[in-house]
């Protein structure tokens, strides 16, 4: 079993900025898992942020956030980041950290564990 645990999230003012952590554990070798950052608003569906791939040389991002959002990740620490400038309202959601065995993905069904998410609101 692999436990993911999101922390970073919060209340920012519009043009700010966050960075949000996802720590994994448990029975893990971190380098095997592709990991994705998906998010969700209030009535809306799941969708994928960025995705990494497990060598870092391979990264994805939802055209809402490109330029604006990076994903990167520290084997050393188990953890992948989530770098969110430039926030917009419409960014407000809660964000949850994924990951799966093997080649990348950002397709939700493709993932095998998530975390259980940080919530970020955007608002002056």
């Amino acid at each position: 079993q692999v436990q993911l645990v999101e922390s970073g999230g919060g209340l920012v003012q519009p043009g700010g900025s966050l960075r949000l952590s996802c720590a994994a554990s448990g029975r893990t070798l971190f380098s095997m898992y592709s990991m994705d950052w998906f998010r969700q608003a209030p009535g809306k569906e799941r969708e994928c942020v960025a995705a990494i791939s497990r060598s870092s040389l391979t990264t994805a991002y939802a055209d809402s956030v490109k330029g604006r959002f990076t994903i990167s990740r520290d084997t050393a620490k188990n953890t992948v980041y989530l770098q969110m400038n430039s926030l917009k309202p419409e960014d407000t959601a809660v964000y949850y950290c994924a990951g799966r065995v093997g080649t990348w993905s950002t397709s939700k069904d493709d993932m095998v564990y998530w975390g259980k998410g940080t919530l970020v609101t955007v608002s002056s």
